[in-house]
């Protein structure tokens, strides 16, 4: 007999553990591959990414500082105020034409002074590289310190908004050839303003406390309306969804029979969430502008209407916050004689509380960002006023929002709203990001392990 084991016919063909089959290799080559797909979308994603925030910061980051003339002026008396009694109901009759060519006087002796040829331009062409937002703000000076006329003072004032772009690079004297709005030789003038120290870019706090301009004036526009708007939004939404939203979702989850109709809930709930916004819009200008009346592009429409569409997201992140505390948490409180209401509010509440935070502040941070149903309730409109406090009245006033003033800006034909609109994602995207932080923050502190 022989001690070799013959191999029975059918039998498979085994081979060493040491050395890999082919179908091991197969199956090897196909995890890579699909490793390797999976590291190349993510890449992808994250270089698409940072081209998009590269593009935003490089063309709105210059909306941050200004191109500003420093010059002295002489508030002469008999001119601001010809009665001569410092009253501010006969100073405010002089209008800002008055004060302009006060202004503009100014800035020709200031020029003359400093030695800066200005012979081959013409005056008029001197006389627009000011901003025409520049007597407006000093009659509002002179306005609050009356005590101020009768002396020379060094003032500050925007330069024109052609001038603020050849400070930065928009214009060039290429672009200035065929721009009817700036010439040549005021470039030319910009560059000796800017030997003599005349000027200059400085920070640019009115881009975020000015409200909107015209076309006129892009150098003035501002987000000051914008941010006051969305801020008033913001907090009213937190009033009326969170306290809606956290007691609808601890009904659904804990008290609520199981019947159809509670399913019939739940399904619309769902498909409230999917619902585009701007069915919102439509349907708040239906019900709280044509039916109840309120102010259109108020604060309080804008908040009504976002709150519409929060809800069913802070309803379905709260219920699957308490959905995630487990059963054996119930069971334990009512183990040891507690109440319904007490287990709810006393154990799964609190072990709810960092995700229906999490959800809370992602649905506003979504709804921070919604411009369709805005547009429809009228929060597109020019808004040239800072609305009251909320004390006063301030969210009946008309406002506007920070995405609706990206768009407002986006569609203007001057390339220095092109850039406002690109500092205003900026700023919006601060505010995104600041919220996502908070957060996460809350998350952290409420987290309890179980």
């Amino acid at each position: 007999m022989s001690d070799t084991t013959a191999t029975l016919p059918g039998e498979p063909k085994r081979g060493s553990i040491l050395v890999a089959s082919d179908r091991m290799r197969r199956r090897n080559r196909i995890e890579g591959i699909f490793r390797w797909l999976g590291l190349t979308a993510i890449v992808a994603s994250l270089s698409v990414l940072a081209l998009m925030l590269f593009t935003i910061f490089r063309d709105g980051s210059s909306a941050f500082f200004q191109a500003k003339l420093s010059f002295p002026v002489t508030l002469e008396a008999q001119v601001l105020d010809p009665a001569g009694n410092r009253s501010r109901d006969e100073m405010v009759k002089q209008t800002t034409v008055t004060y302009g060519k006060v202004l503009e006087g100014a800035f020709l002796a200031a020029l003359a002074e400093k030695g800066i040829q200005t012979a081959d331009i013409p005056e008029k062409d001197i006389r627009t590289m000011l901003s025409k937002a520049g007597p407006g703000e000093l009659r509002a000076r002179v306005l609050a310190e009356p005590g101020l006329l009768g002396q020379t003072i060094e003032v500050t004032v925007l330069a024109g908004g052609r001038i603020d772009g050849y400070l930065k690079g928009r214009v060039t004297m290429q672009s200035a050839e065929r721009d009817g709005n700036v010439t040549t030789e005021q470039l030319v003038l910009a560059d000796r303003l800017k030997d003599a120290g005349m000027l200059g870019l400085s920070w640019n706090w009115n881009f975020l406390t000015n409200p909107d301009a015209s076309d006129q004036r892009p150098e003035a526009a501002g987000l000051g309306v914008a941010i006051i708007g969305s801020a008033f939004m913001m907090v009213l939404v937190l009033i009326m969804c969170v306290p809606v939203g956290v007691a609808s979702s601890i009904y659904l989850e804990e008290f609520a029979p199981k019947n159809r109709f509670t399913d019939l809930i739940e399904v619309n709930i769902a498909n409230l969430a999917a619902v585009p916004s701007i069915v919102y819009g439509i349907l708040g200008l239906a019900i709280f502008i044509n039916f109840a009346g309120f102010p259109q592009s108020s604060s309080l429409v804008g908040a009504l209407v976002l709150s519409l569409q929060t809800l069913p997201t802070v309803i379905i992140a709260t219920r699957a916050s308490i959905r995630a505390v487990p059963p054996s948490i119930r069971d334990a409180a009512l183990g040891v004689g507690a109440s319904r209401m007490q287990t709810v509010f006393h154990h799964v509440l609190p072990l709810a509380m960092p995700g229906i935070l999490t959800g809370t502040i992602l649905g506003l941070a979504s709804a921070l960002g919604e411009t369709a149903p805005l547009l429809l309730i009228g929060m597109v409109a020019f808004v040239s006023n800072h609305p009251s406090g909320p004390l006063d009245g301030g969210i009946l006033d008309p406002a506007t929002a920070l995405p609706v003033q990206v768009y407002s800006w986006a569609t203007r034909s001057d390339p220095a709203f092109i850039e406002r609109s690109n500092g205003a994602i900026i700023v919006l995207l601060v505010f995104l990001l600041a919220m996502n932080v908070t957060a996460i923050l809350l998350r952290r502190k409420f987290e309890r392990r179980w």
